[in-house]
């Protein structure tokens, strides 16, 4: 017999500047919420790198650039760790006759 634990009800979110999760995302929260809050995201950072893609690169400095991949890197990162949750929601949620 194995002893399963309970799932969590908030999951840490990717972070590279702490070493303590001080972002979490909540796994109860509906789903149409976690929706809204990757779409929100995503369609952000496709929005800003499109516009930095119509920009000329020579107009900016090498510490801008960086700065517009920092922002696209944690804004996909919360993408994607939202989308793991409502994967592991999906997955887990067992089918009903």
């Amino acid at each position: 017999m194995t002893n399963q634990q309970p799932p969590q009800r908030f999951t840490p979110m990717s972070q590279l500047a702490t070493d303590y999760p001080v972002l979490v995302i909540d796994t109860n929260a509906p789903l149409r919420e976690l929706h809204n809050c990757v779409s929100e995201r995503l369609n952000a950072v496709l929005k800003y790198l499109n516009l930095m893609a119509c920009t000329s690169l020579p107009d900016y400095a090498e510490n801008d650039i960086n700065t517009v991949t920092n922002i696209a890197l944690i804004l996909l990162r919360d993408v994607s760790d939202v989308f793991k949750v409502i994967e592991q929601r999906g997955f887990d949620t067992p089918n009903k006759p």
